[in-house]
């Protein structure tokens, strides 16, 4: 359903956080539709789950029209319906029972949409009031402009945003990484450690409740200190930053971002694989194949096989394997690396190829992209199974 609403409605186009969000909104109002059906639950006991209420007020808080939000739900709804109605029809072949079973299908739906869209738009207008009395509501929609239009020349960008565009930029994007505190407080301490420790001109810009875009300015290419950043950002509050690759120009100032941005989807798809401070260098493999996540992780099972499955014995043999292949082949230092014997190393190996079905060295290339991949994406790509001896 998710997948549909992607593909048919321009304003679902999100980054990888805002999207988990709107499969946990769709989530729950599955359930609650399932459970309206199986229960007597009262019309006015309906209410709008709480994933949908923060999808809808995230929505608001990025522009994106109500229209669009509105027409996903009567998507769903039609999509819901006919899959209720076929699942009607395989279990029971009574004219009369049919009729009756899909109307209270129909109507009880009918009722759930009709309320929850209209809690929705109370919702998402009085967050979309709250967020443009905001003092950064205007500059980020200069900054999307900016972002978004291909057209604008490096004069016109400058004079709408106010940011010297012909030198060099490093994007960054934050978010917090725990919500149970205070995320405004602690996007603010973002701003002020990015401020502080970058020593230079800093734009930055909160652009939702849990996210802040920033870029760092400066006359000739710099480079950041990524372990003292994560330091100062431990220190004070649970963010987590990506950093986009040092570029010039207007091209430049867009082109970092949304490295940033493809850096977060990696990192928010793995969390304990990264640091609290990431460049997109470090997972530029992973963050350009992030966009069909299901064809990726395809590719890595067939690639990879069983060695492509999610639990601590095999992540130890692709661990092993990875080391073999950077030491070149030889077990003597993949051992060394590993710190462990070098007959270890042999076992593990074995047992790698046994579970792929392949020597190692037989696509070596997939291999060793394959293997990079499930270290940085991590369950993303990886396929449930069991325990195995290592």
């Amino acid at each position: 359903m998710t997948a549909h609403f992607v593909e048919v409605i321009p304003e679902f186009q999100h980054d990888d956080a805002v999207r988990r969000l709107m499969v946990a909104s769709t989530t729950a109002n599955v359930e609650a539709i399932i459970a309206l059906l199986a229960h007597k639950i009262a019309e006015s006991d309906i209410t709008v789950p709480p994933a949908a209420a923060e999808y809808a007020r995230r929505f608001a808080q990025h522009g994106l029209s109500l229209e669009g939000l509105l027409r996903a739900y009567r998507i769903g709804h039609n999509m819901f319906t006919r899959w209720g109605l076929a699942a009607l029809a395989e279990v029971t072949t009574s004219g009369p029972q049919l009729a009756d079973a899909g109307n209270h299908l129909v109507l009880r739906t009918d009722v759930y949409i009709d309320r929850v869209a209209e809690s929705l738009v109370e919702i998402y207008e009085s967050e979309r009031r709250r967020w443009d009395s905001r003092t950064d509501a205007a500059r980020i929609a200069q900054l999307r402009i900016v972002l978004d239009n291909e057209s604008l020349s490096t004069r016109s960008a400058q004079d709408l945003i106010d940011v010297a565009l012909d030198g060099w930029h490093i994007g960054a994007v934050a978010w917090v990484d725990d919500t149970t505190g205070d995320p405004v407080a602690s996007l603010q301490a973002a701003r002020r450690v990015l401020a502080d420790s970058l020593g230079r001109t800093v734009e930055t810009v909160v652009v939702d409740d849990v996210t802040l875009w920033a870029w760092v300015t400066s006359p000739a290419r710099a480079a950041v200190d990524v372990e003292a950043l994560g330091r100062k950002l431990a220190a004070v509050s649970p963010i987590r930053v990506t950093l986009g690759s040092p570029a010039c120009g207007l091209a430049g100032f867009r082109q970092t971002h949304r490295e940033a941005l493809r850096a977060r989807a990696v990192v928010q798809a793995a969390p304990a694989a990264h640091g609290r401070v990431v460049r997109f260098d470090d997972v530029a493999v992973a963050a350009l194949l992030t966009d069909h996540p299901t064809v990726l992780r395809a590719w890595v099972r067939r690639v990879l096989g069983d060695l492509a499955e999610d639990d601590e014995g095999t992540a130890r043999l692709r661990q092993t394997v990875r080391a073999l292949l950077t030491c070149g082949g030889s077990y003597t230092a993949a051992a060394a690396l590993l710190h462990v014997h070098k007959n270890t190393v042999h076992y593990r190996v074995q047992r790698a190829e046994e579970l792929r079905g392949l020597p190692i060295a037989e696509g070596r290339l997939d291999v060793e992209v394959a293997l990079l991949v499930c270290e940085l994406l991590g369950p993303r790509v990886l396929s449930a199974g069991p325990r195995r001896p290592d």
